[in-house]
């Protein structure tokens, strides 16, 4: 589980960031990978062409784009994330 973010996961720098980190981590994630897209702007320059998702937060599970915070919120109230955060750290 990858998290490219605004900030860290204990100092997000955004709001939608840290809705992300709290449904990360309500769903069981919790150790993931976060990457703090201020400290290299490459990174955040480039992850927007190579994922085709123009905004940050961004959630990578098993290699795989989630999406932003609206869906990972979605999938968190559905309760999928729950499933897919177990399936990740089980592999």
């Amino acid at each position: 589980i990858t998290l490219f973010m605004k900030g860290t996961p204990d100092f997000p720098q955004c709001g939608f960031s840290a809705r992300t980190v709290e449904a990360l981590r309500a769903a069981g994630a919790s150790k993931f990978h976060a990457v703090n897209i201020f400290e290299d702007p490459e990174i955040r320059a480039q992850l927007v062409h190579f994922s085709q998702w123009p905004t940050f937060p961004q959630v990578f599970i098993q290699g795989e784009l989630v999406g932003g915070c609206d869906i990972t919120m979605e999938l968190y109230q559905s309760g999928e994330l729950h499933t897919m955060v177990k399936d990740a750290l089980a592999a």
